[in-house]
C-alpha cells in the first residue's frame, strides 16, 4: 500500500473518530488504489459502495487536510460523484 493510501486512511478514520457513517463510500485515487469507508471506519480495499468519489491524489489530499472543500472541488470538476448524491454531502460535512 502506498504512502498516499496509509496517510488518506488515517486521516479518515481520525476525521469519523467519535462519529460514523451511515452507509458505504469509496474513494478512488488516481495512480493510488481505493479506499473504503463504512461503519467500521476506512481502510485500504476495494469493493461495492453507495457512492464512489474520484480524483487525483493531489485533490484528496487538500481535502484531508482541509484546504480544498469538497463541494468546490465537485462543481469545479476536480473531483467526480458516483452513486447515491445523499451520501456524498454527508461525506462532505465529515470532510469539510
Amino acid at each position: 500500500m502506498s504512502d498516499m493510501l496509509n496517510e488518506a486512511v488515517a486521516a479518515l478514520n481520525e476525521k469519523i473518530s467519535g462519529g460514523s457513517f451511515d452507509g458505504t463510500a469509496k474513494f478512488d485515487i488516481a495512480g493510488e488504489g481505493t479506499i473504503i469507508l463504512d461503519s467500521d471506519g476506512a481502510r485500504a480495499e476495494d469493493g461495492d459502495a453507495d457512492v464512489t468519489l474520484s480524483a487525483d491524489a493531489d485533490v484528496f489530499r487538500a481535502i484531508l487536510e482541509g484546504e480544498q472543500n469538497p463541494t468546490t472541488a465537485f462543481m469545479t470538476g476536480k473531483l467526480s460523484v458516483d452513486g447515491d448524491m445523499g451520501k456524498a454531502m454527508s461525506l462532505a460535512s465529515i470532510l469539510g
